[in-house]
């Protein structure tokens, strides 16, 4: 059985109990469900807040806790699976239920109904949030604030087209890890964008990779995936491709053929993979 260790909450020493008679450890444990409370939060290699940041959590969702220890808890993202250390104190062990999700590449939530007082935030795209009162413009967010109405869809509401959510992010700088409007990588942009339109979706490159099914080069269209090694973008039309990338250091437009041609100049090969992203389901 081969187990990829960005998804699978195990180590020598210690691992979670469901996977008990899969893997081998020393000790097996159950996990317990935190909800993250900060804005967005670093999934890091190792309990260090200047390790490596693998991925990110977004204000409202489930970290199964394992183990904690020096300020961080070793742990697994419910959402996408990825394994990883968060600092404890952007976590919380009460669980909301969300009722809306974040339908805007950012928003703020205010400490009273009304936009001129004091903000936290910004809350990015795909942010889960419980409400649980309401105003004309402004709804109230269980331990984040009063956020506007219009940034706001209901639980199960998606959009249509992931290829203008990936649009809405043009020009958000390019950031290891990352998965909000200040900042995220090419995998980042492609999750978030699947995940607004209730696609399920990995974490990383390679693993988007093998979503959908495959399709050949002339048949590409709005929406599809164009896979590199180690880098995927997101088609605009038959010609266009939007990616966040290392060469802009932003998210941007180009020519797939420009964009063909230059990654392979830099030794990064031809795309290994042309992909159609799968059915829709609810974003939860």
């Amino acid at each position: 059985m081969s187990l990829d260790p960005r998804t699978i909450l195990a180590r020598a020493d210690l691992a979670a109990a469901d996977l008990e008679g899969l893997v081998r450890a020393n000790r097996f444990a159950p996990t317990f469900a935190t909800q993250v409370i900060a804005p967005a939060a670093a999934i890091r290699a190792t309990p260090n807040p200047s390790a490596e940041q693998v991925d990110q959590l977004l204000f409202g969702e489930t970290f199964d806790r394992l183990e904690e220890t020096n300020g961080f808890v070793w742990g697994q993202a419910r959402r996408d699976g990825y394994v990883g250390f968060v600092e404890a104190s952007a976590l919380a062990d009460e669980i909301n239920t969300p009722t809306h999700w974040v339908s805007v590449p950012r928003t703020f939530a205010f400490a009273e109904p009304s936009i001129k007082a004091l903000a936290f935030g910004p809350i990015s795209l795909n942010a889960l949030v419980t409400i649980t009162e309401e105003t004309e413009t402004l709804a109230l967010a269980t331990g984040a604030g009063w956020i506007a109405k219009t940034h706001l869809s209901h639980i199960g509401d998606i959009s249509a087209d992931p290829a203008a959510v990936a649009e809405t992010f043009l020009g958000a700088p390019y950031l290891w890890g990352g998965r909000t409007g200040l900042g995220l990588d090419c995998s980042g942009l492609v999750q978030q964008s699947l995940y607004a339109a209730g696609l399920a979706c990995p974490r990383d490159a390679d693993q988007q990779a093998w979503l959908g099914t495959p399709i050949e080069p002339d048949g590409l269209m709005r929406g599809d995936l164009v896979c590199w090694r180690g880098h995927i973008g997101m088609m605009l039309d038959e010609t266009r491709l939007i990616h966040a990338n290392a060469h802009h250091m932003a998210v941007a437009i180009e020519a797939l053929a420009e964009a063909i041609a230059r990654i392979a100049a830099k030794g990064g090969g031809e795309p290994t993979a042309m992909r159609r992203p799968g059915r829709y389901v609810a974003n939860t």
